[in-house]
């Protein structure tokens, strides 16, 4: 099918595992007529979890592109994950399309996979949508709905409704007559139509006037309270059973914002130090302008790059720029993907989302463009960080540089992922965003690249820090025949908070010397010895951080002070100064959102404050579920998940992400400090 920028659809299925994203996927494509026959998730036959280990795992770990045409548009479809492990992939997505749809599972709740997507949209500006699937599996579907207007507000409002026990689906943006499982049909088409108005005064008018409007006339307001977030549609299918999905497809043609009519993406343009708002608009006479939001290695074709195109149009012949590179690369072969398939392509439009292999110059997050002067950029979207790790460890000697290859690639392809060298403990760790994310990345590791690693908990990321003011001081004397070394600092420390602009990689350094007692030359071999003991601890081995260091005295010798001593000075200055200044030792804080059955929150609060972890407050939900917001230390946390299947019978599940840093408690520190073994180096 030909096909233009306006009947372009963009849009993502986001939400909770296991509430049918992948199968309604499926049957969209047997709708389209693209497959014959639906595939399911536990046969490991559907077109988006194609890869090996999502078979082996029983559900997505990546995103997967699918490309479908229906009623004169060209659907493009961005399957994602709904573990919360993955999430990443899912938030990676969501640059990349005009329509968020939300899939939900009645009888399994909203979940915090859900709720996390939700904001991040409104965050983003990107029009919504909701789908309720599995209606024929019974449970209170009217109670379900009620649920999701008191968590993300009465702006979600049904388009269609669930009819003859779920078997089927009346629209009640078009219809005005008959009954539904929830109610009479022209109550939810007045409440839908009351709020479309609201978005259109002379429309608003008509309507109060007449006391009906055509459908015909509320299709541009239904898109402008989309894009307002004035309005989220909320529709009802079985895909499964095929119940609801070729209206889903009829009102996404029909009714969702084309490329030309979605927001304003964010866009910069930078130049230098300088940075101002650019516009960027689907039109194909303008220069070419695309953002990468996925990046993915096909057994097929090699390294991929999936990009939305966000203006003009790009064809063989584009050599576009990579963020701020001088040079352009070439883009040999287009491909539109679906799945694992690959299918050549002349051009990409405005609004088109497309591949292109075997460019290694392009990564995750890039922007491609033909600007003259600096480059465009699509301000980032916050990705969680990383915050669960495991010391790794080749299996056999010589394998290390093959592992450090293999790591470099997999973190191109999933910026959730990060390797981790620690020069105080010694040890290489893998930080994903759970234990299953990084489980699936060790499989990944073991069939791609054929490496086998040891794991073990790692050391907690401790930081240093002080809570109160001192002095320090060090006076380098070495004499060893000929020219000796001499060099004397005073200096005074104190602590700052971690929003202070003048902080350089968390010290504040400042020269009160006066009358030449040290020579401005030696200051910088003073701040040289001085951070080499942020970097390595003073107390317990962890780097320093949010410190002011003075230095407002000290004495030189003409011929035998040299920067060295004056290193060692500072040095030895310093951790003089840390020792009388309080020192206290900071560690991670996680915040934790955890769903589980309602008659599970005593265990798993008492759990929690255990692990010297904080109930920040509990949200009940339909289905006997509920929602626990938490803090806790990061170290408590690295068996949790084992504890919380034991406790909730597999039925529960958590997200975390990093919150802030904390002060330990006492006996904490006490034992982390009585193991720490520093080398002292001669003076």
């Amino acid at each position: 099918m030909a096909y233009k920028t306006d009947d372009i659809r963009n849009l993502a299925l986001l939400g909770t595992s296991a509430a049918g994203k992948t199968t309604l996927a499926e049957a969209m494509l047997v709708a389209a007529g693209v497959i014959g026959r639906a595939g399911k998730v536990e046969d490991g036959n559907t077109v988006s979890d194609w890869d090996e280990l999502e078979k082996q795992f029983g559900h997505s770990i990546d995103s997967s592109l699918l490309h479908l045409d229906h009623a004169g548009c060209h659907l493009n479809v961005i399957d994602t994950p709904g573990r919360g492990d993955f999430i990443g992939k899912a938030i990676g997505a969501m640059p990349a399309v005009e329509t968020m749809v939300v899939v939900l599972d009645a009888a399994s709740g909203i979940g915090p996979v859900a709720r996390r997507v939700m904001k991040l949209g409104a965050e983003r500006n990107l029009p919504r949508a909701i789908v309720i699937n599995k209606i024929d599996a019974g449970g209170d579907i009217g109670g379900f709905l009620d649920a999701i207007r008191e968590t993300f507000g009465s702006e979600c409002c049904p388009i269609n409704l669930p009819a003859d026990g779920g078997a089927g689906v009346i629209r009640c943006f078009q219809e005005t007559e008959g009954d539904s499982d929830l109610g009479s049909v022209a109550d939810f088409h007045t409440q839908l139509v009351d709020q479309i108005v609201e978005v259109d005064e002379a429309l608003m008018e008509k309507y109060l006037e007449e006391g009906e409007v055509a459908p015909d006339e509320l299709l541009a307001p239904f898109r402008r309270a989309m894009r307002e977030g004035h309005l989220i549609p909320v529709c009802f299918t079985s895909a499964r059973e095929n119940v609801g999905v070729t209206e889903l497809m009829d009102q996404i043609a029909r009714l969702f914002p084309n490329p030309a009519e979605g927001n304003a993406r964010p866009f910069e343009r930078i130049s230098g130090d300088d940075r101002s708002d650019a516009e960027v608009v689907a039109d194909d006479s303008v220069t070419p302008v695309a953002h990468v939001f996925k990046v993915a290695s096909d057994p097929f074709v090699g390294k991929l790059c999936c990009f939305r195109v966000h203006q003009g149009t790009f064809d063989s012949g584009t050599n576009p720029k990579v963020g701020d590179s001088k040079k352009g690369v070439r883009l040999s072969h287009l491909f539109r993907v679906r799945g694992k398939e690959t299918e050549e392509l002349s051009k990409a439009i405005p609004g088109d989302i497309v591949a292109v292999s075997k460019v290694e110059e392009i990564q995750y997050d890039d922007t491609l463009h033909l600007e003259g002067n600096g480059h465009l950029a699509l301000r980032s979207i916050t990705l969680p960080r990383p915050m669960f790790g495991l010391a790794i460890e080749t299996t056999t000697k010589g394998a290390e540089a093959k592992l450090g290859d293999a790591i470099t690639k997999m973190t191109m392809e999933d910026p959730t992922l990060e390797l981790e060298r620690n020069t105080v403990t010694h040890e290489q760790v893998l930080r994903g965003i759970g234990e299953l994310h990084l489980r699936a990345k060790l499989q990944m590791l073991k069939d791609r690249y054929g490496i086998e690693v040891d794991t073990r908990p790692p050391k907690v990321a401790y930081k240093e820090t002080i809570t109160g003011q001192a002095e320090g001081h060090h006076r380098h004397k070495k004499q060893s025949g000929g020219s000796g070394q001499f060099g004397e600092v005073f200096l005074r420390i104190e602590p700052v908070e971690e929003s202070n602009e003048e902080l350089v990689n968390g010290l504040m350094f400042v020269d009160d010397t006066f009358g030449g007692s040290v020579p401005k030359q030696f200051l910088p071999a003073i701040e040289k010895g001085v951070r080499q003991v942020m970097q390595e601890g003073a107390i317990a081995g962890y780097p320093i951080q949010n410190i002011k260091v003075a230095v407002y005295d000290g004495k030189h010798h003409p011929v035998d002070s040299k920067e060295v001593a004056f290193v060692t000075a500072g040095k030895r200055a310093f951790i003089d100064a840390i020792k009388k200044a309080h020192p206290v030792l900071l560690e991670p804080f996680v915040k934790l959102e955890i769903t589980i059955p309602s008659d599970a929150i005593g265990d798993i609060s008492s759990d929690i404050s255990g692990r010297r972890g904080r109930i920040q407050g509990t949200d009940m939900m339909p289905g006997n579920q509920a929602v626990v917001f938490a803090e806790a230390p990061l170290s408590e946390m690295m068996t949790y998940a084992n504890q919380l299947k034991s406790i909730t019978g597999g039925a529960g599940s958590f997200a975390m992400e990093y919150s802030h840093d904390e002060t330990t408690p006492p006996n904490v520190q006490a034992d982390v400090v009585a193991a720490f073994k520093p080398h002292v180096s001669d003076d």
